[in-house]
């Protein structure tokens, strides 16, 4: 095999969720496509870390030329509501039902002392500080419901620095160790209506 197509396999195959098999698939996929669209893929790549960035707002992800995410930007979203998610993918599924009209926090992920994720890696020290600063009546606290999203939601519920605040969480709609970026419409939009 020749060497620059097995770097590509290897470096496929490096990517979450996807093996050896799956990675040599797409490599060939690759050498045989049109060259523009080759191109145009190697590109992208090139200016994915340069052009997009993390929004100092809400933590979610925005072109590199702007100060804050469209949705940070948007007047007409309700301030007092904040969505608090582990991670963007959460925000874009949440997004795509349309139900949701406030703000939202991404964490960066959840906690979880096994994997070495403790509150100090993930965005709750600027969640609490935004908490202060905003007029914030209703926290959704939409974790993925599995041990990691319980221990986050305990961690927020417990050391939030407004008490006043009224907390909910998505309802039981979610299935057990189910991922919200992978809940489909029906579900998210039960979960978020439920919520208590």
């Amino acid at each position: 095999m020749p060497e620059t197509l097995k770097r590509l396999i290897d470096i496929i195959s490096f990517l979450p969720w996807i093996g050896d098999k799956t990675g040599a698939k797409l490599a060939f996929f690759l050498l045989k496509s049109n060259h523009a669209y080759v191109e145009n893929f190697s590109r992208t790549l090139h200016e994915l870390q340069t052009h997009v960035k993390e929004c100092p707002s809400c933590h979610g992800m925005m072109d590199g030329d702007q100060t804050e995410c469209t949705i940070c930007r948007d007047s007409t979203r309700d301030t007092s509501l904040l969505c608090v998610v582990e991670d963007y993918l959460d925000m874009i599924a949440i997004e795509r039902v349309g139900i949701f009209k406030g703000k939202y926090h991404v964490l960066g992920g959840s906690i979880s002392p096994i994997h070495g994720v403790m509150p100090t890696n993930l965005t709750i020290a600027h969640l609490f500080e935004r908490i202060e600063e905003m007029n914030i009546e209703e926290i959704i606290l939409a974790m993925n419901p599995n041990i990691e999203g319980e221990a986050t939601t305990l961690y927020i519920t417990e050391n939030i620095p407004k008490k006043e605040i009224k907390i909910t969480r998505l309802s039981k709609w979610l299935p057990h160790t189910g991922l919200i970026e992978y809940a489909d419409e029906i579900t998210l939009l039960s979960a978020f209506k439920g919520r208590r």
